[in-house]
């Protein structure tokens, strides 16, 4: 271990603010010891090398205002320790900031970029954003875009933001307009989907979910933007935010998305290919939200990428 990564420098003791109060010990940590995976800051708390109040907690504690916490010095093995961020990336998300406020930004999330990291992920955006924006403090996700999916992502800069902007997720004062190009041609009466879906693990621990009958209630609204010779360009809204909800009430519909390796069908892998497509054609194109503190209504938008664009160049091309 003696050529692996310190993070933190001696014991440390650190009084929690207002503005952290509320937050959550392993949340608390990982901004603390930036660099350190989530199951070594679970070890570390069940181990009761982390104190609060010089008690022992659990990992899912909420900080008190005025609660002094102890925040042991880490070494990491080198398997351990969290990617550090390529020039590459660090210049990609750089540029990808579409808006930024005093307490939130908003980010056209890449495709192909995990948001967080685990299952094999090194480093995720989240963890890569931390290590760009080394000047902020806090900066948790409000919201979460499958790997594949490009687009608006939120995230906080604050607790207090954090904590405003949850609500208004949970109470459905966040609206989300995603684009998607789907194999076939979607009726223009079919405008909305209602199907439970359930999530399960598949034969290789893959996450997967699936419409079921036992599942939780999923409604997405759809519809349709243009048509083209063999697919459309449909606008989807999800009205429940579940596990790949859009991908899986589009197939259910009988219209998959094109590049969706996971629910997408051989007709849409042919489809992709024709328009040149090798990723999932899903965008999390606009997103409106209130401000955290004046409750101002806030309206981004995300441009599609080249790749996107230049799929749906080929399919007017095609008509």
């Amino acid at each position: 271990m003696a050529d692996g990564q310190e993070v933190g420098r001696g014991v440390q003791w650190v009084e929690v603010t207002q503005a952290q109060a509320g937050q959550r010990i392993d949340n608390f940590l990982r901004t603390r010891l930036k660099g350190a995976p989530k199951a070594l800051i679970y070890r570390i708390v069940r181990k009761g090398e982390v104190r609060v109040n010089k008690k022992r907690v659990k990992v899912d504690y909420r900080l008190v205002d005025g609660d002094l916490v102890r925040v042991p010095p880490l070494r990491l093995a080198p398997e351990e320790a969290t990617r550090e961020v390529s020039d590459n990336l660090r210049n990609l998300l750089a540029g990808s900031v579409l808006v930024e406020g005093p307490d939130w930004l908003v980010i056209n999330k890449p495709s192909g970029l995990a948001v967080h990291g685990g299952s094999g992920v090194k480093i995720g955006l989240i963890e890569a954003l931390r290590q760009v924006r080394d000047d902020l403090d806090f900066l948790e996700l409000v919201h979460r875009l499958d790997r594949d999916t490009s687009g608006c992502l939120l995230l906080a800069k604050s607790r207090p933001a954090l904590v405003t902007l949850n609500n208004a997720l949970k109470e459905r004062q966040m609206d989300k307009q995603y684009l998607a190009l789907v194999a076939g041609r979607w009726p223009a009466r079919r405008d909305y989907v209602s199907a439970r879906l359930d999530r399960f693990e598949a034969g290789n621990g893959e996450r997967r979910v699936r419409v079921d009958p036992d599942g939780k209630v999923s409604r997405t609204r759809f519809a349709v933007r243009e048509a083209f010779a063999g697919t459309t360009l449909i606008e989807a809204e999800p009205v429940t935010g579940r596990t790949h909800q859009i991908r899986v009430h589009a197939a259910h519909a009988g219209h998959p998305l094109l590049g969706d390796d996971k629910y997408g069908s051989r007709e849409g892998q042919h489809l992709a290919g024709r328009l040149g497509l090798s990723r999932l054609f899903l965008h999390a194109a606009a997103l409106t939200f209130p401000e955290p503190t004046s409750g101002r209504p806030v309206h981004i938008k995300a441009p599609l990428g080249d790749e996107l664009e230049a799929a749906l160049v080929r399919a007017r091309a095609a008509r």
